[in-house]
Order: C-alpha cells, then structure tokens, then sequence
C-alpha cells in the first residue's frame, strides 16, 4: 500500500474543490503562566502573542491549499474585523474568496483560544471563549450561494460541505447543492454536524462523522472499532454511498453501499491536540478522491493525515511533503539519498514555511549565526547552550562570499559546504540556512526568531537583528563562551608550526 500511496501523494496535479460552510476565525494568545492571582485561584496569563488562524471551512480550505489543491470557498461572514481578517487570510493562502458573502447583520464566529507555558515548557490549552451566531442565513444569502456553486460545477472535480451548524448550511442549502452537484456529475463530500437529521446529506457521496457524531446519528454507542463499523453501516440509510467514521485513537471505519466494510487502524501517537484532525480527515479524503484514488487508499491516507494532525497544537496544514515522510521515511531517502546532517541544510524558502508549521505547533525557535570556521569546542558549547533557550536551533551560517568579505582572503579555511554539514552534524542544531550577506540582518527578518541568540562578547544591542526580534515581543540572549577558543588563533597557531609538524597536523 505504501507504494500506492507515495504515488498517489506524488502526482503533479492541482485539484479544483469547491468548498462551501462554515467560515470562521480562531485567535490565539501565547503567553507564559508565572504566577496565580491574588484575587481568586487562577493562573494569570501574561501574553506574549496573539496569532490569527483560520477555522471552520477556512481551516478546510487552508488545509486543501496545503495539500496542493485549488479551493474555491462559498460562505458568509459578517462586515466586522473578524470576517476582513479571515478575508486576508484566505487571500494569503491562495484561496478564491469570490464566493464569500458579507451579511452586515450577522458576526462573524470567532473563537479565542488561550495557551500557557509554564517554566518554558510545551504551551497547553486553558480556555476556550467563543463569540457566535448562529442563526441561519437569509433566503438570499442562501439563493446567492447555491447560485454561485451552480455556475462553478463545471469546473471543480469535488463539493466538500464542511457544516459546523453556524447558519450557513441551514434549512434546504445542502439538498439543493447536492441535487446541483449530482445532475452536473460532481461528487459531495460532507463533514456533518452533530446532532442533526442526517437526511439534508441524502445523495452525498461520502461523509466524515466522528465517533459521537456518528453515534448520534447511528443510535449507538461506539466504544470499539467494530462498534464504528456497525454505525458507518447504520448511516448508509440516510441515502449516502459511503460513511467514514473517524474514531481517533481506534482510526477509522469506512462502509459502503456496494457492501464493503473496512477498519483502518491508527498509528500510536503523542497528541498534542486534536483540534483540526477531522478537518484533516476530510480535505486529504478530497484531495485522494480527486486525484482518483479508491476509496480504501484515500482513506488510508488520510488516516495517516489525521493522525500528524493531532501531533500538532492547535490548526496546523499538513503538506504532500510531511505526508510522503510519513508514509516512508526510508522510501524518501532512497529516492533522494543524502546523509542525516545534510536533510538538516535547507535553502531559505523551504525553511521559512517548515518554522512556519512549527510556530503554529506552539515551538519557540531560537536562532543564531557566524562563518563557524574551524569549529572548535566554544563553538559547540555555544551552540548548545543556544538550543536550551527554546524547542528547535537554527544556525544561519555565512557562505563563503561573505566570509571572505569579512575576514579577508584566504578565508574561510573550510568551503561552506563543508561547514554547514559539520553544524548540522551536531544533535543540538536543528536546521542551517547558508546565507550570502555580510549583515545577518535581512535573514533575521525573514526567519522572525522567537529568540536570537549570541556569545556573552556582544550586548544587546551590539547583537545585529536585535531590533527586529525584540519589536515583534522575542528575546535576544547572550550565551557564555569559553574563552580559551578562538578561530583566528587556531588559524594562527597552525600556520607558526614548523614545517614538519604543520603537515603532520
């Protein structure tokens, strides 16, 4: 199955999904807990950041982006802060917004998640606050909507409904794009709300219930994966072909009206947060099933999807590139060999966008930076030290050019490549990006550390990129030396070495 898979996640295609649900904001505050108010026994969030994230059909949309497919969204926000800021979002990512509607009426749903850390650990979720409305949109909103997914059908190749019970799918809405989408040959995909008559998902090719959902729906209890086998059956009464009933820990369980049933069990995992994996679930299920898989291989991928969701904290896309590691580490080495210091060195593009999935996860990235040529022990005590500030390392390392540019000719004494696969050796270093400017300013600006650090020589404000750092609320820390080290005087040392020792040397 592997195999399928990889070739499956490698195809060069771009899928067109049209999208339609629920649109909704997640703010999150990061900040560290010190201390427990003095007026009532609770711990006291001191915020360090707040960070915008889409959710709802928008977490769907950014995921499918991800995912290398082309979303086109049909939703409603309000006229508000929050429904603009989903806007730019969606804009960001690549998402065609032209079918997200505005109701001045109506506010956007947002929901503010605050995360601690404590002692610098992992940050954990403390609270929820939800701002909501619920009620369902106008008859026109509705009519706008279902005109606008009857003009795009010939165009996509799947319907997703991500249906949150926020207003937008409400009333005759579903019926009516399935009915659109069935006479135009397009499959329905629907991730259904809980709770609900699922007979609005009559005609859907697919849905992705999950563990309650689908035990509400199905009439049972579903404490064990034949448990979900039996209520992905029952579900099949509501006149959709299939049911995939996502059952965390257990995987999923799939049944179809042709008489299939299946378990597809999950891999064990360190869950961080389960937030987005059945968003997950359902856009990988998208993406497989456009790109003409069967049932049984798109499920087992999107299992695996899933479950490197729930590893990260809060709404993180997974990528082709994550899903192909995950599918086989080993397979990914052998069709592009190179050593385990090398997958380390990356070029700045590829790293901007892997700190970026790690910032989302809740990491704090820490950064520092020189020619490191001739790495001594000061250079390895430094870089250690360096890496205890925060969750990942990266080292910006100056190319050659820019070596030379600051120290003169004949340096450096070891070529850049060569450098770079020494630190990225080290198990404290996470990741090197080889730069050609003399400052490491403009890297720092387009890395953003949450810490830059620097050896205990320089203050704060001799550390080049301090400015950038500390304005977007980080930290500059100095690291001790060890001062019986020093690049140049090694240089030196050996050059003053008689002949015969120098070459023995």
């Amino acid at each position: 199955m592997s195999g399928q898979l990889i070739s499956l996640v490698e195809q060069p295609i771009c899928p067109r999904i049209l999208l339609l649900g629920d649109l909704m904001l997640d703010r999150y505050l990061w900040g560290d807990v010190e201390r427990i108010s003095p007026e009532a026994p609770i711990p006291v969030l001191r915020v360090g950041k707040q960070e915008h994230r889409l959710g709802g059909a928008g977490s769907v949309a950014s995921m499918l982006a991800a995912l290398g497919c082309e979303p086109i969204l049909a939703a409603v926000t309000g006229d508000d802060p929050e429904g603009r800021t989903a806007r730019e979002l969606l804009g960001e990512i690549g998402v065609d917004r032209r079918g997200v509607l505005t109701d001045p009426d109506r506010a956007t749903t947002l929901k503010e998640r605050l995360l601690g850390r404590s002692q610098q650990r992992f940050p954990q979720h403390m609270m929820r606050v939800d701002r909501e409305d619920d009620e369902a949109i106008s008859a026109d909103l509705a009519e706008e909507l279902t005109a606008f997914v009857g003009e795009h059908l010939d165009h996509v190749d799947l319907v997703v409904i991500s249906d949150y019970n926020k207003g937008v799918c409400a009333g005759d809405l579903i019926p009516r794009v399935v009915a659109l989408a069935r006479s135009a040959g397009v499959r329905v995909l629907a991730d259904p709300v809980r709770g609900a008559d699922y007979s609005r998902y009559d005609g859907c090719a697919c849905i992705t219930p999950n563990r309650v959902e689908a035990g509400l729906a199905a009439g049972m209890k579903i404490a064990t994966p034949q448990d979900g086998l039996e209520a992905a059956r029952r579900l099949l009464r509501f006149g959709v072909a299939s049911a995939v009933v996502t059952l965390d820990r257990d995987g999923i369980a799939w049944a179809d009206r042709r008489g299939n049933a299946q378990l597809f069990p999950g891999r064990p995992r360190q869950v961080a947060d389960i937030t987005g994996a059945g968003d997950m679930v359902l856009s990988t299920l998208a993406y497989a099933l456009s790109a003409g898989a069967d049932y049984p291989a798109a499920i087992e991928l999107a299992n695996l999807a899933g479950g490197l969701e729930v590893e990260r904290l809060g709404v993180v896309p997974i990528s082709r590139r994550e899903l192909l590691e995950e599918i086989s580490p080993q397979g990914a080495s052998r069709r592009c060999p190179v050593t385990p210091a090398a997958e380390k060195i990356l070029p700045l593009d590829e790293l901007r966008a892997l700190l970026g999935r790690r910032r989302q996860a809740g990491e704090r990235i820490v950064m520092t930076n020189g020619c490191f040529d001739l790495l001594h022990p000061g250079h390895v005590a430094s870089l250690q030290e360096a890496r205890k500030q925060g969750d990942l390392l990266v080292v910006g390392l100056n190319s050659d050019r820019s070596v030379r540019a600051i120290k003169g000719e004949g340096r450096p004494i070891i070529d850049q490549q060569g450098r770079a696969e020494m630190i990225a050796a080290l198990a404290c270093v996470d990741y090197v990006v080889v730069f050609d400017e003399t400052s490491v300013a403009g890297l720092v600006g387009r890395l953003l550390p949450d810490v830059l650090v620097k050896a205990a020589q320089y203050s704060v404000r001799q550390v080049v990129g301090h400015e950038i750092v500390l304005a977007q609320g980080g930290q500059v820390v100095a690291v001790p030396m060890k001062p019986a080290y020093s690049t140049t005087e090694l240089i030196d040392k050996i050059r003053n070495l008689p002949d015969g020792k120098r070459s023995a040397a």
